[in-house]
């Protein structure tokens, strides 16, 4: 009896309720306001909308723990730059034993016009530095992904990523990055394919 109970508690029944929201970025105030930091605005503007509940540094990463609903939700920014987003993040899962179906990661893209959304319950990398890592790190690329455009370089494209976006820009993008945190809401309370046909 006392093993069923501990089992209830601590095994799979118990892991399919933490979901964990990553936004991909490069710590530090220097690249705070830059194209490559669209996940970071992500997991702020999440934050600014709940209760965190704990805030802890665990693993290279910062997490704050909120509830959507009845959900317990991880908002994790790494620490690593974001080349090596994916040694920062695999830890994390593995300690919260988090299944790849509740992992949401949100990143830039240039194939997309400034504020185009996407939204897709799995995929590649696009040649995402930031994805490529977390990708090998996890070992699977079957997991949900949110990506922001943030358009093509006109030219070098790390002049361009490590850039700040134009006032113009900054309008549309403010405004994505809140529809993004409306999808996150979607996705943690109805599915992925609920947010992919309300957000896409």
């Amino acid at each position: 009896m006392i093993f069923i109970l501990l089992k209830f508690r601590f095994g799979k029944n118990n892991r399919d309720n933490i979901k964990a929201v990553v936004g991909l970025g490069n710590p530090g105030k220097k690249y705070s306001n830059t194209r490559h930091n669209i996940g970071f605005k992500v997991i702020e503007e999440l934050g600014s909308r709940y209760v965190i509940e704990k805030e802890e540094t665990k693993y290279d990463t910062i997490i704050g723990h909120i509830r959507i609903g009845n959900k317990k939700v991880l908002l994790v920014k790494p620490l690593t730059y974001m080349n090596l987003s994916g040694r920062a993040i695999k830890p994390v899962i593995n300690w919260y034993k988090i299944d790849l179906n509740n992992l949401i990661v949100i990143y830039d893209d240039m194939d997309l016009s400034p504020g185009c959304l996407r939204i897709r319950a799995d995929g590649g990398t696009g040649g995402h530095k930031g994805m490529m890592s977390v990708c090998e790190s996890l070992g699977a690329k079957d997991f949900p992904r949110i990506r922001i455009g943030i358009g093509r370089a006109p030219e070098g494209v790390i002049p361009w990523v490590l850039g700040e976006f134009s006032d113009e820009e900054k309008i549309i993008i403010n405004a994505t990055v809140k529809k993004a945190g409306d999808a996150v809401d979607c996705w943690v309370k109805n599915g992925i394919a609920a947010a992919m046909n309300a957000y896409n």
